[in-house]
């Protein structure tokens, strides 16, 4: 195994991976003190799985079918201490989760040891820290509160929102200063000019990589786009990837559709969508990463 293979790094935050909330009660009710006491209490009482650890457990078994092998790895960006820290250790062992590196913070914003730790997304449950981690040029997610059940197939699908996502917020700022006709007009006027990036191109590029390892009908990952533009806007997204180089695997141009039914059929394990609308009525059907990123999010 060759160590200067490129991994797919995914930082998240102890609260977005486990079932923190009992935990996080404590903390807003009571202070950092009281919390500390429960977490060393009860650090040999293992913590329930999170909305982000489904995903997370197919992604670092991605590891298992590459044949370049450690293609993924997870790391921890947590507030808690050391000390508290302990418990999610432990929890992290009991459920058989190859996650060996971390920073536990004691409270200060994780963040800033994305970079160091070469990571291309970020997942937390702290709506704070991902709009820093934004800010900062890191592609990031909030992780948002989901009943939804976990796709039991082994495959991991992985789908995403187009403008203020994978792409710049370039189109969405003329949709929202002028709307729908020019916003048609502008993208039909442009359909031959790729799209700068957004936030996301390189976490799409990541698992790019991951893909071509394999054939495609035997990929043990698929993506797809889900976005709200229609026909004639579709030409512009479709030849932005075409130049990038990047392969989507499904596409859906839904013109104003409602997304959460359409990504319950593509069987996602997590969607990256900025819209907050969009991300609620989504976390009812899959789990969804709120993007605060871009004009709507202003």
């Amino acid at each position: 195994m060759s160590e200067t293979v490129e991994k797919l790094v995914v930082a998240i935050s102890s609260r977005a991976l486990f079932d923190l909330e009992e935990s996080h009660h404590i903390y807003a009710d009571k202070g950092v003190a009281e919390y500390s006491r429960y977490q060393i209490d009860h650090e040999d009482r293992v913590l329930t799985p999170g909305v982000a650890f489904p995903v997370v457990k197919k992604l670092l078994a991605l590891n298992e079918r590459s044949p370049l092998r450690h293609r993924v790895e997870v790391i921890l960006l947590s507030r808690n201490s050391a000390d508290t820290g302990l418990r999610i250790f432990n929890s992290v062992a009991h459920h058989g989760l190859d996650i060996s590196r971390a920073a536990f913070t004691s409270g200060a914003a994780p963040f800033r040891y994305v970079a160091p730790f070469a990571a291309h997304l970020f997942l937390s449950a702290n709506g704070e820290d991902v709009r820093a981690a934004l800010a900062a040029g890191y592609a990031a997610a909030t992780i948002l509160p989901s009943a939804a059940t976990a796709n039991p197939e082994a495959q991991i699908r992985i789908a995403f929102d187009g403008d203020a996502v994978l792409f710049s917020d370039e189109a969405e700022q003329v949709f929202q200063s002028e709307g729908l006709e020019a916003f048609t007009e502008s993208e039909k006027s442009a359909a031959r000019e790729p799209l700068p990036g957004g936030p996301f191109k390189q976490l799409l590029a990541a698992l790019q990589r991951i893909q071509v390892e394999f054939p495609s009908p035997d990929s043990p990952l698929r993506t797809a786009l889900v976005t709200a533009r229609a026909a004639p806007t579709h030409e512009r997204v479709i030849r932005t990837l075409r130049a990038w180089g990047i392969r989507i695997d499904e596409a859906f141009f839904l013109g104003g559709m409602s997304k959460g039914e359409f990504l319950s059929a593509f069987g996602a394990d997590i969607f990256f969508e900025d819209q907050e609308g969009h991300c609620q009525a989504a976390a009812e059907h899959v789990a969804t990463g709120h993007v605060p990123h871009g004009v709507t999010n202003s």
